[in-house]
């Protein structure tokens, strides 16, 4: 991969995929984005061009896409909200995506999946996943599909929140007995793969995982031990630290957990048996943020209703 090609990113105002415009933007390389974002104030907007997806107007998506060497792809959703933000309509759009590159011409994929995807799933998001893996083996382009499990980060929402929980109640509920694992990977450790990959040409898949292997009750309470906010983590029944997810995301207009991610999550789905391709440890990166993680509850429908604020960072 020479410098100065033209590498597009989806969604390069969003969470990982600034990280990976980032990281091109400093290869030299010219960057353009897809993305339902046009207009969100973001520090890369000055340097990264963008386009809207016209999911439904193939010719002009291939044409955004042309003279292209790699997409990065990550667009997706992280769960059913409406018609507009649903698995089965990212799908579809995802599909088009990969179909517009190939008549683009577009050289190689880079693929953002999830840790454990599976056709025969009990779970939509993961099925999604790899129904779109599918895709891009029978594409016929070089392709590296990466597979993270929980992402981390100055924009992150999952340990942002949790830290966010252990600041403000005086215990933390874990579902069922908390001891499935997780494997979080840094977001820049992520892109600095997701660049790698994008100069190859050989097929791959990677478990995209970081260095430290937790629990969920263990990852509750290294946080809370790191950021000052020791608490009791008491065992909860599925069904009811659902409900009183689902009331939390009342209070803040947010979904804070669904019934899959609690299923997914308890049937060890975040965690898979891989060598580490992250470098930044978790604890590590808590310590250096302590004062700050979990001071802004991080919202993902305020992200997805409003297109024009920068998400929040710490």
């Amino acid at each position: 991969m020479s410098s100065h090609e033209l590498h597009i990113v989806t969604g390069a105002f969003g969470f990982s995929g600034s990280y990976i415009a980032q990281r091109l933007l400093d290869a030299g390389h010219e960057v353009r984005t897809l993305t339902n974002s046009l207009h969100r104030s973001h520090r890369l907007s000055g340097g990264v061009k963008a386009f809207p997806f016209n999911f439904d107007k193939p010719a002009k998506l291939i044409e955004s896409l042309r003279g292209a060497s790699v997409l990065y792809s990550n667009y997706w959703v992280r769960f059913n909200y409406g018609k507009d933000f649903s698995y089965a309509k990212a799908l579809e759009n995802s599909l088009a995506l990969f179909d517009a590159a190939k008549k683009a011409g577009v050289r190689r994929i880079v693929h953002i999946s999830i840790s454990n995807p599976a056709e025969d799933s009990p779970f939509e998001y993961f099925r999604g996943k790899a129904r779109l893996e599918k895709a891009i083996r029978q594409s016929g382009l070089s392709y590296a599909i990466l597979r993270p499990a929980v992402l981390f980060g100055l924009e992150d929402i999952l340990i942002n929140n949790i830290a966010w929980f252990l600041r403000r109640f005086p215990v933390f509920g874990v579902f069922g007995d908390g001891n499935y694992r997780l494997q979080p990977i840094y977001v820049d450790d992520l892109a600095r793969l997701a660049v790698e990959q994008g100069k190859g040409i050989e097929n791959s898949v990677i478990e995209a995982i970081g260095p430290e292997t937790f629990t969920y009750r263990e990852l509750a309470k290294t946080v809370g031990k790191i950021i000052g906010k020791k608490r009791p983590v008491l065992s909860l029944p599925p069904a009811l630290g659902y409900m009183m997810g689902t009331v939390t995301g009342w209070l803040l207009r947010d979904v804070t957990i669904t019934r899959d991610e609690i299923e997914g999550l308890m049937a060890g789905l975040l965690y898979t048996d891989a060598s580490p391709t992250g470098a930044t440890k978790l604890t590590d990166w808590v310590r250096q943020h302590a004062s700050a993680v979990g001071r802004h509850y991080h919202s993902e429908l305020a992200r997805r209703k409003d297109r024009r604020t920068e998400y929040g960072r710490l």
